[in-house]
């Protein structure tokens, strides 16, 4: 065991308990620094920068958590997370794609892949992605919402009735959403 790693880390996790973010970012710095090739670490500081909305250097630590264990579900979906969030769509598609690979049952890859998708309006692919979100997380009704939306971009009429159907039961208020943005007259007597 590498002690000076851990009583780094132990540090920092005290300055985050303590909401002090930068003090915890230089703790385990100096963790990373006793040991370079510790994942949880890399994540962590990937993790701290991200909160600080720091994308590319999150996104520099969740790259290098990658390298070291190409194999982890979770950390493939942080970078592809704070890919997303720092306007590197193409990079951001190809990490979560990485993410459901490696954990099919990851609900929030498949969203954040489903939206991806629609913003270069790649509708289909957006609602493949997204059905999968809603089948993970029933009730998601974000989730229900973008796949509505998704199969109105396709022009799929019956599909985006099951999904306001199945947003019905789960989420009123974001089913009358998509009634309105889809502009299903046929629902509109189920709009409070």
């Amino acid at each position: 065991m590498n002690f000076d790693r851990v009583r780094h880390a132990l540090r920092g996790a005290f300055f985050n308990m303590l909401k002090q973010p930068e003090r915890a970012l230089a703790a385990y710095r100096d963790s990373h620094r006793a040991d370079p090739d510790h994942v949880g670490t890399l994540r962590m500081l990937g993790w701290l920068e991200a909160q600080q909305e720091r994308w590319p250097a999150a996104e520099a630590w969740f790259a290098r958590a990658v390298e070291i264990e190409p194999d982890d579900a979770h950390a493939w979906f942080n970078l592809g997370y704070v890919r997303d969030r720092g306007g590197m769509d193409e990079a951001a598609l190809v990490a979560l794609t990485r993410a459901t690979e490696l954990d099919p049952n990851n609900d929030r890859a498949w969203y954040g892949m489903g939206m991806l998708h629609a913003r270069h309006g790649r509708h289909r692919d957006a609602a493949e992605a997204l059905a999968e979100a809603g089948r993970l997380q029933p009730m998601n009704g974000l989730a229900w919402y973008a796949l509505g939306m998704a199969w109105q971009h396709c022009n799929e009429p019956a599909k985006v009735a099951e999904a306001i159907e199945h947003t019905l039961t789960h989420d009123p208020q974001t089913a009358q959403r998509l009634i309105r943005d889809t502009g299903r007259s046929d629902y509109a007597h189920r709009l409070g």
